[in-house]
C-alpha cells in the first residue's frame, strides 16, 4: 500500500471515529464577556462543544466550568454569529491534534490547523492535547550534554538532553534571537517551537530572520498570536507539548521552545477571571499557578527519548522576582537571565552568567571543564565586585593578584561570551577555549 493511500484511508477512518450517531444538544442562554452559558448538552470539563453560528461554520468551544446547572463555554474562535438559543452540540471528547513526522517543516495555529498554505497535514496519528506527565520513576536520568553552538551556554551553563531551562528577560533584550540560534544550531532531532501571544509582525520575522529555512526544515512551529482568543493561546502551549511528546515517544531527542510562558499565564488569567475565579497574586488567579507545573512537567526525559524544554519568561518591568518568574524558576531545572545592561553595551547574547544557573551541569560535565567554568565565574565575580574602583582608577595594579588577573582577562572573557547570531561554535572547540581562558 502506498503512503498517500494509507494517509487517505487513515483520514477516512478518523472521520468515521469522529462521527457521533447520537447527538446531545443544548442552547445558548447567555453570553457575558468571553464566556457563553449553555443549557445542556450533558458534557464534561474539557470537552469540545460546537456552537451554531447561523450561516457560518460551527464555532468550537471548550467546557471550562459549570454554574447553576449550566455549561460555561469559552470559544476556540471568533464568536460572531452566535445568537440567543443557538444550538450547542457536544462532541464527547477533548481537543486532539495531528502528530508525527508529517508535521516537520509545517506551521500550524494554536489548535493544530495548518496556516502556511501548504495544504493539509500529512499526519496519520492524532493525540489528545491534555496528557499527564511521565511517571517520575520511569524517567531516564539527564546524563549527557546537548551542544547548542552558543559558547556562553555550552561552557558556563551546560544544557543536558531532557533538561527544562527558563530564559528570563524583559522586552527587547534578545530572547527571540537566542531561540533562533538554538533552533538552528542545537544538536536535536526535532524542534517544536511555540510562539504564544506574539505580535503578528514578529512571527514572520522570527521564521525568516531567526529560524531560517534550515531550522524550519526540522521544526514544527505552533503560532497563537496576541489577537487569538485566550483559550487558543492557552491551548497553543499544550498543542506544541503534545506534538513534542509524540516525537519523544518514538525515541527522538526533541527540543521544545516556547515563547513565552508569561503570555500563557496571562491567557489562563483571562480564562480564570472570565469564569468567576478570584484574582490572587498581582491579579493572577490561583489556577495559573496550578496549571504551570501541569504544562512544564510534561517536558523532560521519558522512558524512551526526551524533550529538552526551553521556556522564555517575559519579566514585568525587569523584575525577576515577579510572581510568574518566581513560580517558573522553582519548577524548571535552571534559569538563564538576559541582562538589559549587557544588551545596551551590544553584548549578545546578553546572558548574565553570574545570575544564571544550570542545575544539571554538575551531573553532565566532566570534572575538568566543570572546574574551568567555576574558575571563570570566580574571575568574572572578582571583576564585578571591584568594578567601581577599577573604572574610577582607584585600584593600584599589583595590590591583589586575583583582581589583576580579572582585569587582564576581562577583554578575552567578553570576546569569548559574545557571539554573532549566525556564528556557531563546536562543543569541543568551546571546551578548548574555556580551558585556555581558565588556565591563564
Amino acid at each position: 500500500m502506498t503512503e498517500p493511500l494509507a494517509t487517505l484511508l487513515e483520514g477516512w477512518r478518523q472521520q468515521v471515529l469522529d462521527t457521533d450517531p447520537v447527538r446531545f444538544e443544548g442552547t445558548v442562554v447567555q453570553v457575558v464577556g468571553l464566556v457563553l452559558e449553555s443549557q445542556g448538552p450533558p458534557a464534561r470539563l474539557g470537552e469540545v462543544c460546537l456552537v451554531d453560528a447561523g450561516q457560518g461554520p460551527a464555532i468550537p468551544t471548550e467546557v471550562v466550568g459549570f454554574r447553576e446547572g449550566r455549561l460555561l463555554l469559552m470559544p476556540l474562535g471568533p464568536m460572531e454569529g452566535v445568537a440567543p438559543g443557538a444550538r450547542v452540540r457536544g462532541t464527547g471528547r477533548g481537543l486532539r491534534v495531528p502528530v508525527g513526522p508529517g508535521l516537520l517543516g509545517r506551521i500550524v495555529d494554536g489548535l493544530g490547523q495548518p496556516i502556511d498554505g501548504k495544504g493539509p497535514l500529512a499526519a496519520t496519528q492524532w493525540a489528545p492535547v491534555d496528557r499527564t506527565p511521565p511517571n517520575p520513576l520511569e524517567r531516564q536520568r539527564i546524563l549527557e550534554p546537548m551542544p547548542t553552538g552558543v559558547r556562553a551556554l555550552d561552557a558556563m551553563l551546560t544544557v543536558g538532553y531532557g533538561q527544562r531551562l527558563g530564559i528570563f528577560a524583559g522586552s527587547g533584550v534578545g530572547k527571540s534571537t537566542l531561540l533562533g540560534m538554538l533552533a538552528r544550531q542545537a544538536e536535536a532531532d526535532v524542534n517544536v517551537i511555540a510562539l504564544i501571544g506574539e505580535r503578528g509582525r514578529e512571527v514572520r520575522e522570527f521564521l525568516e530572520e531567526d529560524l531560517g529555512e534550515a531550522g524550519l526544515a526540522r521544526s514544527v512551529v505552533v503560532v497563537a498570536t496576541s489577537d487569538a482568543p485566550a483559550l487558543v493561546r492557552l491551548k497553543g502551549a499544550f498543542v506544541a507539548t503534545a506534538m513534542a511528546e509524540a516525537f519523544r515517544d518514538v525515541g527522538a531527542r526533541v527540543l521544545l521552545m516556547m515563547d513565552s510562558v508569561t503570555r500563557f499565564a496571562m491567557a489562563q488569567r483571562e480564562v480564570g477571571l472570565a469564569t468567576g475565579e478570584p484574582p490572587a497574586t498581582k491579579g493572577y488567579t490561583p489556577s495559573v499557578f496550578a496549571l504551570l507545573p501541569r504544562l512544564l512537567e510534561r517536558a523532560g526525559m521519558g522512558a524512551v527519548g526526551g524533550i529538552t524544554g526551553l521556556y522564555t519568561v517575559l519579566v514585568d518591568a525587569d523584575d525577576f522576582n515577579e510572581p510568574i518568574s518566581d513560580a517558573v524558576r522553582g519548577i524548571l531545572d535552571g534559569h538563564v537571565i538576559l541582562s538589559r545592561a549587557l544588551a545596551v553595551q551590544n553584548h549578545y547574547p546578553a546572558i548574565d552568567i553570574l545570575q544564571s544557573v544550570s542545575r544539571v551541569q554538575p551531573l553532565i560535565q566532566p570534572a575538568e571543564p566543570l572546574a574551568h567554568a567555576a574558575t571563570l565565574r570566580e574571575r568574572m565575580a572578582t571583576w564585578q565586585e571591584n568594578k567601581d574602583i577599577i573604572t574610577l582608577g582607584a585600584y593600584v595594579p599589583g595590590s591583589d593578584a586575583a583582581i589583576d588577573r580579572a582585569v587582564r582577562l576581562r577583554p578575552d572573557i567578553d570576546a569569548f561570551l559574545r557571539q554573532d547570531r549566525h556564528e556557531a561554535t563546536a562543543f569541543a572547540d568551546t571546551m578548548a577555549l574555556l580551558g585556555d581562558l581558565a588556565t591563564r
